[in-house]
Protein backbone atom coordinates (compact mmCIF):
# COMPACT_ATOMS: atom_id res chain seq x y z
CA UNK A 1 0.00 0.00 0.00
CA UNK A 2 2.86 2.32 0.84
CA UNK A 3 4.58 1.73 -2.49
CA UNK A 4 1.30 2.25 -4.30
CA UNK A 5 0.80 5.57 -2.52
CA UNK A 6 4.37 6.61 -3.31
CA UNK A 7 3.90 5.72 -6.96
CA UNK A 8 0.67 7.74 -7.08
CA UNK A 9 2.37 10.74 -5.47
CA UNK A 10 5.23 10.57 -7.96
CA UNK A 11 2.87 10.46 -10.92
CA UNK A 12 0.56 13.26 -9.75
CA UNK A 13 1.87 16.80 -10.25
CA UNK A 14 1.86 18.84 -7.07
CA UNK A 15 1.48 22.58 -6.74
CA UNK A 16 3.22 24.51 -5.39
CA UNK A 17 6.31 22.33 -5.77
CA UNK A 18 8.35 22.33 -2.58
CA UNK A 19 11.38 24.53 -3.17
CA UNK A 20 14.95 23.97 -2.18
CA UNK A 21 16.55 25.37 0.95
CA UNK A 22 18.26 28.06 -1.14
CA UNK A 23 14.91 29.07 -2.62
CA UNK A 24 13.34 29.27 0.83
CA UNK A 25 16.21 31.48 2.03
CA UNK A 26 15.82 33.73 -1.02
CA UNK A 27 12.07 34.06 -0.45
CA UNK A 28 12.63 34.90 3.22
CA UNK A 29 15.20 37.57 2.38
CA UNK A 30 12.90 39.07 -0.23
CA UNK A 31 10.03 39.22 2.25
CA UNK A 32 12.18 41.11 4.75
CA UNK A 33 13.30 43.63 2.12
CA UNK A 34 9.82 44.18 0.76
CA UNK A 35 8.48 44.81 4.27
CA UNK A 36 10.65 47.93 4.52
CA UNK A 37 9.83 48.98 0.96
CA UNK A 38 6.10 48.49 1.51
CA UNK A 39 6.27 50.56 4.70
CA UNK A 40 8.02 53.42 2.89
CA UNK A 41 5.49 53.17 0.08
CA UNK A 42 2.57 53.60 2.48
CA UNK A 43 4.34 56.40 4.38
CA UNK A 44 5.10 58.46 1.26
CA UNK A 45 1.58 57.97 -0.10
CA UNK A 46 0.11 59.08 3.23
CA UNK A 47 2.33 62.19 3.29
CA UNK A 48 1.22 63.05 -0.26
CA UNK A 49 -2.50 62.68 0.55
CA UNK A 50 -2.21 64.74 3.74
CA UNK A 51 -0.18 67.48 2.02
CA UNK A 52 -2.51 67.59 -1.01
CA UNK A 53 -5.49 68.17 1.30
CA UNK A 54 -3.82 70.62 3.67
CA UNK A 55 -3.76 74.45 3.60
CA UNK A 56 -0.35 74.09 1.91
CA UNK A 57 -1.68 71.93 -0.95
CA UNK A 58 -0.60 74.49 -3.54
CA UNK A 59 3.04 73.76 -2.68
CA UNK A 60 2.56 70.03 -3.29
CA UNK A 61 1.02 70.51 -6.72
CA UNK A 62 3.63 73.14 -7.66
CA UNK A 63 6.37 70.66 -6.80
CA UNK A 64 4.69 67.77 -8.64
CA UNK A 65 4.14 69.85 -11.79
CA UNK A 66 7.57 71.54 -11.82
CA UNK A 67 9.11 70.86 -15.25
CA UNK A 68 12.72 70.47 -16.31
CA UNK A 69 14.65 68.58 -18.98
CA UNK A 70 15.79 68.87 -22.60
CA UNK A 71 12.82 69.61 -24.87
CA UNK A 72 14.40 68.59 -28.24
CA UNK A 73 14.72 65.04 -26.88
CA UNK A 74 11.13 65.10 -25.56
CA UNK A 75 12.54 65.05 -22.05
CA UNK A 76 11.08 68.24 -20.61
CA UNK A 77 8.88 66.55 -18.01
CA UNK A 78 7.30 67.41 -14.69
CA UNK A 79 8.70 65.89 -11.51
CA UNK A 80 5.66 63.64 -11.37
CA UNK A 81 6.30 62.44 -14.93
CA UNK A 82 10.01 61.92 -14.21
CA UNK A 83 9.00 59.72 -11.26
CA UNK A 84 6.52 57.72 -13.36
CA UNK A 85 8.66 57.39 -16.49
CA UNK A 86 12.15 57.51 -15.02
CA UNK A 87 12.26 56.18 -11.46
CA UNK A 88 9.77 53.41 -12.17
CA UNK A 89 12.13 52.16 -14.86
CA UNK A 90 14.35 51.02 -11.97
CA UNK A 91 11.42 49.08 -10.50
CA UNK A 92 10.67 47.49 -13.87
CA UNK A 93 14.35 46.67 -14.36
CA UNK A 94 14.09 44.53 -11.24
CA UNK A 95 10.86 43.04 -12.58
CA UNK A 96 12.79 42.07 -15.71
CA UNK A 97 15.55 40.49 -13.61
CA UNK A 98 13.03 38.53 -11.54
CA UNK A 99 11.12 37.38 -14.60
CA UNK A 100 14.26 36.14 -16.31
CA UNK A 101 15.43 34.35 -13.18
CA UNK A 102 12.08 32.58 -12.88
CA UNK A 103 12.13 31.63 -16.58
CA UNK A 104 15.75 30.40 -16.56
CA UNK A 105 16.26 28.96 -13.09
CA UNK A 106 12.97 29.25 -11.21
CA UNK A 107 9.54 27.64 -11.17
CA UNK A 108 8.54 29.15 -14.53
CA UNK A 109 11.16 27.12 -16.40
CA UNK A 110 9.05 23.97 -16.01
CA UNK A 111 5.66 23.81 -17.66
CA UNK A 112 4.29 21.63 -14.86
CA UNK A 113 5.08 24.23 -12.20
CA UNK A 114 4.52 27.34 -14.34
CA UNK A 115 1.05 26.51 -15.62
CA UNK A 116 -0.77 27.09 -12.31
CA UNK A 117 0.53 30.59 -11.44
CA UNK A 118 0.35 31.64 -15.10
CA UNK A 119 -3.30 30.62 -15.41
CA UNK A 120 -4.06 32.08 -11.97
CA UNK A 121 -2.53 35.39 -13.04
CA UNK A 122 -4.59 35.38 -16.25
CA UNK A 123 -7.72 34.86 -14.18
CA UNK A 124 -6.60 37.67 -11.91
CA UNK A 125 -6.41 40.00 -14.90
CA UNK A 126 -9.44 38.96 -16.97
CA UNK A 127 -12.04 38.83 -14.17
CA UNK A 128 -11.24 42.26 -12.62
CA UNK A 129 -11.26 43.82 -16.09
CA UNK A 130 -14.66 42.20 -16.74
CA UNK A 131 -16.01 43.56 -13.45
CA UNK A 132 -14.83 47.06 -14.34
CA UNK A 133 -16.20 47.01 -17.89
CA UNK A 134 -19.56 45.64 -16.71
CA UNK A 135 -19.92 48.50 -14.21
CA UNK A 136 -18.85 51.35 -16.53
CA UNK A 137 -20.54 49.87 -19.63
CA UNK A 138 -23.08 52.70 -20.06
CA UNK A 139 -20.22 55.17 -20.66
CA UNK A 140 -17.80 53.95 -23.34
CA UNK A 141 -15.36 56.78 -22.53
CA UNK A 142 -14.68 55.22 -19.12
CA UNK A 143 -13.76 51.84 -20.62
CA UNK A 144 -10.20 53.07 -21.25
CA UNK A 145 -9.51 52.47 -17.55
CA UNK A 146 -10.22 48.73 -17.82
CA UNK A 147 -6.62 47.76 -16.97
CA UNK A 148 -6.41 49.75 -13.73
CA UNK A 149 -7.80 46.97 -11.47
CA UNK A 150 -5.77 44.22 -13.16
CA UNK A 151 -2.38 44.95 -11.53
CA UNK A 152 -0.94 43.66 -8.25
CA UNK A 153 1.55 45.69 -6.22
CA UNK A 154 4.18 43.09 -5.33
CA UNK A 155 5.96 45.31 -2.78
CA UNK A 156 2.77 46.19 -0.90
CA UNK A 157 1.33 42.65 -1.03
CA UNK A 158 4.55 40.96 0.03
CA UNK A 159 5.00 43.51 2.84
CA UNK A 160 1.57 42.60 4.25
CA UNK A 161 2.40 38.92 3.83
CA UNK A 162 5.69 39.29 5.70
CA UNK A 163 4.03 41.11 8.60
CA UNK A 164 1.14 38.70 9.16
CA UNK A 165 2.53 35.45 7.73
CA UNK A 166 5.32 34.46 10.09
CA UNK A 167 4.22 30.81 9.91
CA UNK A 168 3.10 30.84 6.30
CA UNK A 169 4.32 27.78 4.38
CA UNK A 170 7.01 28.53 1.84
CA UNK A 171 4.87 26.95 -0.90
CA UNK A 172 2.21 29.63 -0.53
CA UNK A 173 4.79 32.40 -0.39
CA UNK A 174 6.34 31.12 -3.61
CA UNK A 175 2.86 30.98 -5.17
CA UNK A 176 2.22 34.64 -4.32
CA UNK A 177 5.60 35.80 -5.60
CA UNK A 178 5.38 33.78 -8.81
CA UNK A 179 1.82 34.97 -9.35
CA UNK A 180 2.91 38.58 -8.81
CA UNK A 181 5.83 38.18 -11.24
CA UNK A 182 3.53 36.82 -13.96
CA UNK A 183 1.04 39.58 -13.14
CA UNK A 184 3.80 42.15 -13.66
CA UNK A 185 4.64 40.55 -17.02
CA UNK A 186 1.03 40.88 -18.11
CA UNK A 187 0.91 44.48 -16.90
CA UNK A 188 4.01 45.23 -18.95
CA UNK A 189 2.34 43.72 -22.01
CA UNK A 190 -0.83 45.72 -21.41
CA UNK A 191 1.12 48.98 -21.12
CA UNK A 192 3.15 48.24 -24.23
CA UNK A 193 0.21 47.15 -26.41
CA UNK A 194 -2.77 49.19 -25.23
CA UNK A 195 -1.16 52.41 -24.05
CA UNK A 196 1.17 53.10 -26.95
CA UNK A 197 -0.61 55.43 -29.37
CA UNK A 198 2.10 55.88 -32.00
CA UNK A 199 5.68 54.71 -32.49
CA UNK A 200 8.57 56.70 -33.93
CA UNK A 201 10.68 54.19 -35.87
CA UNK A 202 14.03 56.02 -35.81
CA UNK A 203 14.24 56.35 -31.99
CA UNK A 204 12.91 52.80 -31.66
CA UNK A 205 15.69 51.44 -33.86
CA UNK A 206 18.30 53.40 -31.90
CA UNK A 207 16.79 52.07 -28.67
CA UNK A 208 17.05 48.47 -29.87
CA UNK A 209 20.65 48.97 -30.97
CA UNK A 210 21.54 50.50 -27.60
CA UNK A 211 19.84 47.67 -25.71
CA UNK A 212 21.71 45.16 -27.90
CA UNK A 213 25.01 46.84 -26.97
CA UNK A 214 24.01 46.70 -23.30
CA UNK A 215 23.21 42.97 -23.68
CA UNK A 216 26.53 42.15 -25.36
CA UNK A 217 28.52 43.89 -22.62
CA UNK A 218 26.47 42.31 -19.81
CA UNK A 219 26.78 38.84 -21.31
CA UNK A 220 30.43 38.96 -22.36
CA UNK A 221 31.80 40.69 -19.27
CA UNK A 222 29.48 39.21 -16.67
CA UNK A 223 32.32 38.32 -14.27
CA UNK A 224 33.81 41.79 -14.61
CA UNK A 225 30.52 43.43 -13.59
CA UNK A 226 30.01 40.76 -10.94
CA UNK A 227 33.33 41.39 -9.19
CA UNK A 228 33.49 45.17 -9.70
CA UNK A 229 30.27 46.90 -8.57
CA UNK A 230 31.50 50.34 -9.70
CA UNK A 231 31.81 49.07 -13.29
CA UNK A 232 28.07 48.57 -13.61
CA UNK A 233 27.42 52.16 -12.56
CA UNK A 234 30.19 53.55 -14.80
CA UNK A 235 29.52 51.47 -17.94
CA UNK A 236 26.07 49.87 -17.97
CA UNK A 237 24.12 52.65 -16.28
CA UNK A 238 24.93 55.37 -18.87
CA UNK A 239 24.07 52.98 -21.72
CA UNK A 240 20.83 52.06 -19.96
CA UNK A 241 19.90 55.73 -19.56
CA UNK A 242 20.46 56.32 -23.29
CA UNK A 243 18.30 53.28 -24.13
CA UNK A 244 15.60 54.61 -21.78
CA UNK A 245 15.67 58.03 -23.51
CA UNK A 246 15.34 56.47 -26.97
CA UNK A 247 12.41 54.28 -25.85
CA UNK A 248 10.72 57.37 -24.40
CA UNK A 249 11.30 59.30 -27.63
CA UNK A 250 9.87 56.39 -29.63
CA UNK A 251 6.49 56.89 -27.96
CA UNK A 252 6.61 53.68 -25.89
CA UNK A 253 6.26 54.05 -22.14
CA UNK A 254 9.83 54.30 -20.93
CA UNK A 255 9.40 51.74 -18.14
CA UNK A 256 9.40 49.07 -20.88
CA UNK A 257 13.08 49.93 -21.34
CA UNK A 258 13.72 48.82 -17.77
CA UNK A 259 12.15 45.43 -18.42
CA UNK A 260 14.10 44.88 -21.65
CA UNK A 261 17.38 45.83 -20.01
CA UNK A 262 16.63 43.49 -17.11
CA UNK A 263 16.04 40.64 -19.53
CA UNK A 264 19.55 41.08 -20.99
CA UNK A 265 21.34 40.33 -17.70
CA UNK A 266 22.64 36.72 -17.52
CA UNK A 267 21.20 34.50 -14.79
CA UNK A 268 23.65 31.59 -14.92
CA UNK A 269 27.43 31.36 -15.05
CA UNK A 270 29.36 30.10 -18.05
CA UNK A 271 31.50 27.02 -17.60
CA UNK A 272 34.68 28.91 -18.39
CA UNK A 273 34.00 31.37 -15.55
CA UNK A 274 35.05 28.64 -13.10
CA UNK A 275 33.01 29.99 -10.20
CA UNK A 276 32.12 28.02 -7.09
CA UNK A 277 28.90 26.05 -6.80
CA UNK A 278 26.11 28.16 -5.40
CA UNK A 279 27.77 31.42 -6.42
CA UNK A 280 24.97 33.81 -7.48
CA UNK A 281 24.71 34.84 -11.11
CA UNK A 282 24.85 38.42 -12.32
CA UNK A 283 21.04 38.79 -12.32
CA UNK A 284 20.87 37.86 -8.64
CA UNK A 285 23.82 40.12 -7.82
CA UNK A 286 22.17 43.06 -9.59
CA UNK A 287 18.91 42.32 -7.82
CA UNK A 288 20.62 42.57 -4.42
CA UNK A 289 22.44 45.75 -5.45
CA UNK A 290 19.52 47.63 -6.96
CA UNK A 291 16.49 46.44 -4.95
CA UNK A 292 17.26 48.87 -2.07
CA UNK A 293 17.35 51.71 -4.62
CA UNK A 294 14.00 50.64 -6.03
CA UNK A 295 12.18 49.78 -2.78
CA UNK A 296 13.82 52.50 -0.71
CA UNK A 297 13.73 55.41 -3.15
CA UNK A 298 12.25 54.96 -6.64
CA UNK A 299 8.87 53.42 -5.78
CA UNK A 300 8.22 55.56 -2.65
CA UNK A 301 9.03 58.76 -4.57
CA UNK A 302 6.69 57.68 -7.37
CA UNK A 303 4.00 56.99 -4.77
CA UNK A 304 4.56 60.44 -3.27
CA UNK A 305 4.02 62.23 -6.58
CA UNK A 306 1.21 59.97 -7.79
CA UNK A 307 -0.93 59.42 -4.70
CA UNK A 308 -1.47 63.09 -3.84
CA UNK A 309 -5.14 63.67 -4.61
CA UNK A 310 -7.16 66.72 -3.54
CA UNK A 311 -10.34 65.10 -2.23
CA UNK A 312 -12.29 68.35 -1.93
CA UNK A 313 -13.59 67.63 1.55
CA UNK A 314 -16.36 65.17 2.49
CA UNK A 315 -18.46 66.13 -0.54
CA UNK A 316 -15.60 65.53 -2.93
CA UNK A 317 -14.82 62.20 -1.31
CA UNK A 318 -18.44 61.09 -1.59
CA UNK A 319 -18.49 62.21 -5.23
CA UNK A 320 -15.39 60.11 -5.86
CA UNK A 321 -16.92 57.04 -4.20
CA UNK A 322 -20.07 57.27 -6.33
CA UNK A 323 -18.17 57.58 -9.60
CA UNK A 324 -18.63 54.41 -11.74
CA UNK A 325 -14.85 54.41 -12.28
CA UNK A 326 -14.31 54.18 -8.52
CA UNK A 327 -16.93 51.47 -8.09
CA UNK A 328 -15.49 49.49 -11.00
CA UNK A 329 -11.91 49.67 -9.72
CA UNK A 330 -12.84 48.76 -6.14
CA UNK A 331 -15.04 45.88 -7.31
CA UNK A 332 -12.32 44.67 -9.68
CA UNK A 333 -9.53 44.68 -7.11
CA UNK A 334 -11.41 43.57 -3.99
CA UNK A 335 -13.86 41.09 -5.55
CA UNK A 336 -12.66 40.35 -9.08
CA UNK A 337 -9.02 39.61 -8.20
CA UNK A 338 -9.65 36.86 -5.61
CA UNK A 339 -12.49 35.34 -7.65
CA UNK A 340 -10.37 35.28 -10.81
CA UNK A 341 -7.31 33.82 -9.10
CA UNK A 342 -9.15 31.17 -7.07
CA UNK A 343 -11.43 30.15 -9.94
CA UNK A 344 -8.57 29.94 -12.45
CA UNK A 345 -6.45 27.94 -9.99
CA UNK A 346 -9.33 25.52 -9.33
CA UNK A 347 -9.99 25.03 -13.05
CA UNK A 348 -6.36 24.40 -14.01
CA UNK A 349 -5.68 22.03 -11.11
CA UNK A 350 -8.77 20.00 -12.01
CA UNK A 351 -8.11 20.07 -15.74
CA UNK A 352 -4.43 19.06 -15.39
CA UNK A 353 -4.88 16.68 -12.49
CA UNK A 354 -2.63 18.77 -10.26
CA UNK A 355 -3.06 18.44 -6.51
CA UNK A 356 -2.43 21.28 -4.11
CA UNK A 357 0.38 20.96 -1.61
CA UNK A 358 -1.08 19.03 1.37
CA UNK A 359 -0.17 21.97 3.63
CA UNK A 360 -2.52 24.28 1.73
CA UNK A 361 -6.26 24.72 1.65
CA UNK A 362 -8.41 26.67 -0.75
CA UNK A 363 -9.00 29.26 1.94
CA UNK A 364 -5.23 29.93 1.81
CA UNK A 365 -5.41 30.51 -1.95
CA UNK A 366 -8.31 32.88 -1.28
CA UNK A 367 -6.07 34.82 1.11
CA UNK A 368 -3.45 35.15 -1.61
CA UNK A 369 -6.19 36.29 -4.01
CA UNK A 370 -7.14 39.05 -1.57
CA UNK A 371 -3.49 40.07 -1.23
CA UNK A 372 -3.29 40.29 -5.02
CA UNK A 373 -6.12 42.83 -4.82
CA UNK A 374 -3.61 45.33 -3.45
CA UNK A 375 -3.02 47.20 -6.67
CA UNK A 376 -0.98 50.28 -5.97
CA UNK A 377 2.16 51.16 -7.91
CA UNK A 378 1.30 49.75 -11.35
CA UNK A 379 -2.41 50.63 -10.96
CA UNK A 380 -1.46 54.26 -10.30
CA UNK A 381 0.81 54.18 -13.34
CA UNK A 382 -1.97 52.82 -15.56
CA UNK A 383 -4.28 55.53 -14.20
CA UNK A 384 -1.82 58.15 -15.42
CA UNK A 385 -1.96 56.54 -18.87
CA UNK A 386 -5.75 56.04 -18.91
CA UNK A 387 -7.07 59.44 -17.83
CA UNK A 388 -5.31 62.80 -18.38
CA UNK A 389 -4.62 64.86 -15.28
CA UNK A 390 -7.42 67.32 -16.09
CA UNK A 391 -9.98 64.52 -16.33
CA UNK A 392 -12.03 64.28 -13.08
CA UNK A 393 -11.88 60.50 -13.31
CA UNK A 394 -8.08 60.76 -12.93
CA UNK A 395 -8.29 61.67 -9.23
CA UNK A 396 -11.32 59.46 -8.63
CA UNK A 397 -9.42 56.46 -9.99
CA UNK A 398 -6.55 57.17 -7.59
CA UNK A 399 -8.99 57.39 -4.68
CA UNK A 400 -10.43 54.06 -5.79
CA UNK A 401 -6.98 52.43 -5.88
CA UNK A 402 -6.15 53.67 -2.39
CA UNK A 403 -9.51 52.57 -0.96
CA UNK A 404 -9.46 49.19 -2.71
CA UNK A 405 -5.87 48.48 -1.68
CA UNK A 406 -6.71 49.32 1.94
CA UNK A 407 -9.81 47.10 1.92
CA UNK A 408 -7.95 44.23 0.27
CA UNK A 409 -5.07 44.53 2.76
CA UNK A 410 -7.46 44.51 5.73
CA UNK A 411 -9.49 41.54 4.47
CA UNK A 412 -6.35 39.56 3.62
CA UNK A 413 -4.84 40.36 7.02
CA UNK A 414 -7.96 39.18 8.84
CA UNK A 415 -8.25 35.97 6.85
CA UNK A 416 -4.57 35.03 6.97
CA UNK A 417 -4.28 35.94 10.65
CA UNK A 418 -7.11 33.52 11.40
CA UNK A 419 -5.20 30.90 9.43
CA UNK A 420 -1.98 31.61 11.31
CA UNK A 421 -2.50 28.71 13.73
CA UNK A 422 -2.80 26.41 10.74
CA UNK A 423 0.38 27.87 9.26
CA UNK A 424 2.25 27.14 12.50
CA UNK A 425 1.20 23.51 12.28
CA UNK A 426 2.31 23.38 8.64
CA UNK A 427 5.70 24.80 9.62
CA UNK A 428 6.10 22.02 12.16
CA UNK A 429 5.28 19.43 9.50
CA UNK A 430 8.03 20.83 7.29
CA UNK A 431 10.61 20.97 10.08
CA UNK A 432 13.04 18.09 10.53
CA UNK A 433 13.06 16.55 14.00
CA UNK A 434 15.90 17.13 16.40
CA UNK A 435 17.53 13.72 15.98
CA UNK A 436 18.27 14.55 12.36
CA UNK A 437 16.78 11.42 10.79
CA UNK A 438 15.04 13.51 8.13
CA UNK A 439 11.51 12.54 9.24
CA UNK A 440 9.31 15.38 10.51
CA UNK A 441 8.04 14.82 14.05
CA UNK A 442 4.43 15.14 12.99
CA UNK A 443 4.76 12.09 10.74
CA UNK A 444 6.36 10.10 13.58
CA UNK A 445 3.38 10.98 15.78
CA UNK A 446 1.11 9.47 13.17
Amino acid sequence: MTSQHSRHSAETPQFPRRGSYAEAVRIGALLRKETVGGGLLVLMAAIAIIWANSPWAEGYFWLRDLEFGYEPWHLRLSLGAWAADGLLAIFFFLVGLELKRELVAGDLRRFSTAIVPVVAAIGGVVVPAAFYIAIVAPDAELAKGWAIPTATDIAFAVAVLAIIGSHLPSALRIFLLTLAVVDDLMAIGIIAVFYTESIELAPLLLALLTIALYAVLAQRYRQFFHLRPVAAWAVLLPIGVVAWAFVHAAGIHATIAGVLLGFTIPVLHRRRDAVGEGEPGLAEVFEHRFRPLSAGFAVPVFAFFSAGVALGGPEGFIAALTDPVTIGIVAGLVVGKPIGIVLATWVITRARGIRLDPALKWIDITGVGLLAGIGFTVSLLITELSFPGANPHHDHAKVAILVASLIAAILASILLSIRNRRYRRIALEEAVDDDGDGIPDVYQDR
